[in-house]
């Protein structure tokens, strides 16, 4: 059973400083311009506790700015079993960490669990890559595809929720 009263998504990544907080800022920028924060509960987290507490990368900041997001009061956490009771939308940003969450998940929890990018509409690929180790085009990159996967989220949640 879910136990928030408002509809949810939880976004994944590895470490929670990358892809996963960009969606959530992304994500809550597009929900906040069609009037609908105090409806959609919007969180993320990592698969793995590496960066517990840490702000989002710099150069993921940065490249966020450079397109009006600050993503600065964000922090770094890991995924909680309970989160799959918490959020009724859990979405990955790759096969490995979908695979992570598939084993975290418990049985009997009713969280939709997905790849984030299957809502994109202008891009192909299924999964977002990780710009942790690749130059500042990358969390360019980044950004479009997921730019992109949350306009489709929110047609899918406003057709479907609401």
């Amino acid at each position: 059973m879910i136990i928030s009263s408002k509809l949810s998504i939880l976004f994944v990544c590895m470490g929670n400083i990358c892809r996963s907080p960009t969606a959530e800022t992304v994500f809550r920028a597009r929900v906040e311009e069609v009037g609908l924060a105090q409806t959609i509960l919007i969180d993320s987290a990592g698969t793995h506790g590496y960066h517990i507490g840490a702000p989002p990368d710099a150069r993921t900041q940065r490249a966020a700015k450079l397109r009006g997001y600050d993503m600065s009061a964000l922090r770094g956490r890991k995924v909680e079993v309970l989160d799959f009771n918490r959020f009724n939308y859990v979405l990955a940003m790759d096969n490995a960490n979908l695979s992570i969450l598939q084993h975290l998940r418990p049985l009997d929890a009713e969280s939709h669990l997905d790849l984030f990018l299957k809502y994109a509409k202008r891009h192909d690929e299924l999964e977002v890559p990780d710009p942790y180790y690749d130059g500042a085009d990358s969390f360019e990159r980044v950004l479009d595809m997921v730019e992109d996967a949350a306009e489709g989220l929110l047609d899918h949640i406003r057709k479907t929720h609401l």
